[in-house]
């Protein structure tokens, strides 16, 4: 069984990517930045961006078949290691119960200079 989840995105026929894919029990969300409408959302907010982020791969989990309680891995990139602190904040308050294997790593920009964070989750289903 393969899934894929869009993001809307124009630039998903392009560049050959889904928001996610679910082959089997296995859910994989693409790199989500904060994007709302077009445009960035929360501007210079780590946190904002950070939880917006992971609310729409929690959306396309879901739209796939999963649950939250099903995610294994989340990855954190910021643009400045520094405020991982404030992304911390925000993936504890969507992640204090399932407690997944988590990574925070810097990176040196975005595809836009005003995402300071993007999101990467996998998820494992109990059953297919």
């Amino acid at each position: 069984m393969r899934k894929l989840v869009s993001s809307g995105s124009h630039l998903e026929e392009p560049i050959g990517f889904s928001r996610a894919c679910r082959v089997g029990n296995v859910i994989s969300v693409s790199g989500t930045a904060p994007i709302k409408n077009g445009e960035t959302a929360c501007i210079g907010d780590v946190y904002g961006q950070t939880k917006y982020c992971l609310e729409l791969s929690i959306q396309a989990i879901q739209e796939a078949g999963g649950n939250p309680t099903d995610i294994i891995r989340t990855r954190i990139m910021l643009t400045a290691i520094s405020r991982w602190e404030e992304a911390a904040k925000a993936h504890g308050e969507l992640f204090s119960t399932i407690k997944p294997a988590c990574t925070f790593v810097e990176v040196s920009r975005f595809i836009d200079l005003t995402w300071l964070v993007e999101t990467e989750v996998d998820c494992v289903l109990d059953q297919v």
